[in-house]
């Protein structure tokens, strides 16, 4: 079932002066987490602001985002159960049948002006049987491990250089790389004053942990134990953000429930940057909301909770922006040294210090305007 998506005039046009059509191809589940998918709805929304039209094309999984979608007006075609299981080594083979239900979906839709991927699974092989059924092909990566064929390839990665999609890319793809192009829905950047203000004179009273949508391995417990081990200071409040559907919510609440230091446990914000701009430490996965941080300034514990994570939490603590711990038992002896030897306040300092200039905010802005200006 398709829902309407709400539309605001008077923006960048098409072709034949008719509204843009973009087509998003990306996935959400208590496996693979729930960031594709949010970074294509920020840009979706930034250009419905133009008066695009998106359609969402996704498979219906445990702890996916196809309603939150809808809510958010967009239109949505489920896939049928003929597209494969979302896997990282997804064969050709699977591809092909992916790119079949991709096309039998949009049988009766007009060509796309964009068709925008973002999926560890797809690489050129799906990406040249949907070019038929769009004039131009965007993908959002973050790994640089595979080949593509696309117009427009956006990769957020702190420190990514054209070299190291050399030989992944067609000669006359354009390249969007770094996390100044990072796609953060405008209330970071419309916080970030605010936030930053708060970093000048740190002081730890606010507590922020949230290890991604799904946590489907229950780390945000291991942290409320290590936490609760920690020689906090008193009057320390701490507020932990997971998914909806987040598998151990429950077991969540109860661990929150017994923490020495007052504990709320929030489910499905929308509130995320006021969250953050509130807080004077976060505790989250090397994720895609590791820009969100950076954003405010807001220092930060990282953790690598997925393979794809590695290389962010790498360069963000090369940066000094956050440092990257193995495990959530290493946060108890972390905190407890700069809270007994008096470094903690310096330490909160360069962590934002390093972070803030990492991130401003503007990216989806940035990348909306050059998509749109493909067709001016």
């Amino acid at each position: 079932m398709d829902v309407p998506c709400a539309r605001v005039g008077g923006g960048q046009m098409g072709v034949n002066g008719q509204p843009q059509r973009l087509v998003f191809r990306a996935d959400a589940s208590s496996n693979i987490g729930t960031g594709h998918v949010m970074r294509c709805l920020t840009l979706a929304d930034a250009l419905r602001a133009s008066g695009a039209d998106s359609l969402f094309l996704c498979r219906p999984m445990e702890g996916d985002l196809i309603g939150a979608i809808r809510a958010r007006g967009h239109r949505v075609r489920a896939l049928p159960e003929c597209a494969p299981h979302v896997a990282a080594d997804w064969t050709g083979e699977d591809q092909v049948g992916d790119a079949e239900c991709c096309s039998s979906a949009l049988a009766h839709e007009p060509k796309a002006d964009w068709f925008v991927v973002d999926h560890y699974g797809l690489d050129y092989i799906w990406e040249s049987m949907m070019r038929p059924l769009c004039r131009r092909l965007m993908v959002i990566d973050d790994l640089a491990d595979r080949a593509h064929d696309c117009d427009l390839l956006l990769d957020p990665g702190l420190g990514r250089c054209e070299a190291d999609y050399a030989d992944l890319l067609p000669p006359t793809a354009t390249r969007l790389l770094g996390p100044q192009h990072a796609l953060l829905r405008p209330e970071f950047a419309a916080h970030r004053t605010e936030s930053l203000a708060r970093r000048v004179t740190p002081d730890l009273k606010r507590i922020l942990v949230t290890l991604g949508g799904s946590d489907s391995e229950n780390v945000t417990c291991k942290v409320l134990d290590a936490l609760d081990s920690a020689p906090l200071p008193a009057g320390v409040e701490i507020t932990v953000v997971m998914g909806p559907s987040a598998p151990w919510l429950d077991a969540v609440r109860l661990r929150a429930s017994a923490m020495r230091a007052p504990t709320l446990v929030l489910s499905g914000v929308s509130n995320m940057a006021r969250l953050m701009t509130d807080s004077d430490l976060a505790i989250g996965a090397a994720g895609s909301t590791a820009w969100e941080r950076c954003c405010l300034g807001l220092p930060s514990i990282q953790m690598v909770l997925a393979d794809n994570q590695r290389e962010i939490a790498n360069t963000l603590q090369a940066s000094g922006a956050a440092p990257n711990l193995a495990s959530a038992e290493e946060i108890t002896p972390f905190l407890t040294h700069r809270l007994t030897s008096g470094s903690l306040t310096r330490w909160l300092r360069d962590v934002s210090n390093a972070s803030v200039g990492i991130v401003a905010g503007d990216g989806v802005d940035y990348v909306r305007a050059w998509m749109e200006g493909q067709d001016a």
